[in-house]
């Protein structure tokens, strides 16, 4: 915050502190005080922040609120006051939708993903820090630039504008370098973070603050615009944005103008995700060594199954990641690792039963056998699900300095669900020619991560001849292929031509969302990267 504060001049900063994962965590911190179930770490962000921004006359826009919005605005006010900041404090609620209906057993929280009008009308209320619930990311950035330019809710092409600046700008440094498929073209050891210059039509310019590290290409703003969306269509609740009318161009060094956006009504349902407490899980990982790495890896299986069944968990699964070398010069480039994941509700199921089970092979089981820690007694986890809510039952709310409450109603036209993506025309093939084996990675960036149980893997190629060949080579089916964990599961592709990008959506990667913590890899960050470092066969041509 003070570096986006002092590096150079802002008009409004935004911050996004909400994730799946996190509602889950503020739920937990609610259960134990209802009091708190905000982001404390933005409180004292503010605290060292708060006379800098005001001195500067910069808003503050951020969605740390959590489950307590309310409750964050009163301790920004106490804050400001033993600070002697004379700051104007607004919030939004109407997102949590907990005491709304029975949603079930084991619902921890409840909450619409709202729009960016609340937020609009803070500001014209003359907000100087508004804080919200559970609205989508983008909308810190919509709802800003409604106040700013006085934008109607019919006006769909600027408000699909400024809630693609808003996704690329929501997860801070991944527009500047971080996280980068091609992260060795830049010096990225501390990238800045974006900026988006919004113009009155929703069109807009993504740079950074001069002098900070990393950089701001087409490529970097691609990738971010490919993370965790779907198809051509990318819907939320003020307006659906055509991501395939997206254009991106060089507008000079750390600048990509955004231009294009095409806007269309709001689906006719919100966004609410619910969040559960699942049980406990526990995991242990056991350090195989040497030789016959596949037959010690079945015998301690077979073990841990014969002690387990005793007291078997409701879940138990197995991996084997093979990261042994054959002649290994360092003693740990000659193991693998056996990871065991169980989940249940008892603690002592997934506690005691498996740690002590675990330790008791360490005399009686293959050679060489070690854990790569003592088992712990478990740890609770939760799961995510999406589910749709009738915008007319959700009070969203804007509550301004003045203590005035303002209603924020619904879009006045909304289209029932999303329709289908429009038929995109892929480019003409390259013509037939020498192929060379290598991986993927050397002609293609690729950016991942999840929703909910789903991971989506955005692939783009960096020049048309690229294009040419990544639309019609990488189908769902060579993705089965090259993705072997993926191959059971649904997988949709979506063409974006004006990225030279595809887009794939694979269902159930993550079994019911991060907080079940069933992968190695629990958000899907590293899915792309994988993709990425596949062999296939790759015209010479573009080697």
């Amino acid at each position: 915050m003070e570096e986006m504060l002092t590096g150079g001049p802002l008009d409004v900063l935004t911050g996004d502190y909400l994730a799946e994962l996190t509602m889950l965590v503020l739920g937990r911190d609610r259960l134990k005080d209802p009091e708190r179930g905000y982001a404390r770490t933005f409180l004292r962000q503010l605290e060292a922040c708060l006379g800098t921004a005001a001195d500067r006359r910069v808003r503050i826009v951020a969605n740390a609120g959590g489950l307590n919005p309310a409750g964050l605005a009163d301790d920004i006010r106490e804050l400001a006051e033993r600070l002697r900041i004379d700051t104007r404090v607004a919030y939004v609620t109407g997102d949590d939708l907990l005491p709304a209906r029975d949603w079930g057993p084991g619902v921890l929280t409840a909450n619409a993903y709202l729009g960016g009008g609340g937020i609009a009308a803070c500001l014209r209320g003359g907000a100087d820090v508004v804080v919200t619930g559970r609205v989508t990311d983008a909308a810190l950035v919509s709802g800003v630039g409604a106040a700013h330019y006085g934008w109607e809710p019919r006006k769909y092409d600027a408000l699909a504008g400024a809630v693609v600046a808003g996704h690329v700008l929501e997860c801070g440094a991944q527009a500047t370098g971080g996280n980068y498929a091609f992260f060795g073209e830049h010096d990225v050891r501390r990238p800045g973070f974006p900026i988006a210059e919004l113009d009155a039509d929703g069109g807009s310019v993504i740079t950074k603050h001069p002098g900070t590290g990393g950089a701001v290409t087409v490529g970097t703003v691609t990738a971010q615009l490919l993370y965790e969306t779907h198809g051509a269509r990318y819907p939320g609740p003020d307006v659906t944005a055509r991501l395939d009318t997206v254009r991106l161009t060089q507008d000079g060094p750390d600048r990509v103008r955004i231009g294009g956006v095409r806007g269309e009504p709001p689906p006719a349902a919100l966004k609410a995700g619910l969040t559960r407490l699942g049980g406990l899980r526990n995991e242990v990982v056991f350090v195989l060594t040497g030789l016959d790495i596949e037959a010690k890896a079945r015998l301690v299986r077979a073990q841990m199954e014969d002690a387990l069944a005793r007291r078997r968990p409701a879940s138990v699964r197995w991996t084997l990641a093979r990261t042994d070398h054959p002649d290994a010069g360092v003693q740990e480039e000659a193991s693998a690792l056996l990871r065991l994941v169980v989940h249940d509700p008892d603690p002592e199921t997934v506690g005691r039963a498996v740690g002590a089970a675990a330790v008791e092979l360490a005399l009686a089981s293959v050679p060489g056998l070690h854990l790569t820690a003592p088992p712990g007694p478990g740890s609770p986890y939760g799961t995510f699900e999406a589910v749709p809510v009738d915008p007319e039952t959700v009070r969203h709310v804007a509550v301004l300095p003045d203590g005035t409450r303002v209603p924020v109603l619904p879009p006045p036209v909304r289209t029932d669900g999303v329709p289908p993506p429009p038929d995109l025309a892929l480019p003409e093939p390259l013509p037939a020619g020498p192929v060379r084996l290598a991986p993927l990675g050397r002609v293609a960036g690729a950016r991942s991560g999840d929703k909910g149980g789903s991971v989506n893997v955005g692939v783009w190629a960096r020049d048309e001849a690229g294009w040419r060949w990544l639309a019609h080579a990488l189908t769902v089916n060579r993705v089965r292929q090259l993705l072997p964990e993926a191959a059971e599961m649904r997988i949709t592709r979506h063409v974006l031509p004006n990225l030279r990008a595809l887009n794939f959506v694979i269902d159930g990667l993550l079994g019911r969302g991060v907080a079940e913590n069933v992968r190695f890899d629990p958000q899907g960050k590293g899915v792309g990267e994988w993709l990425r470092a596949r062999y296939v066969e790759i015209p010479e041509v573009l080697l």
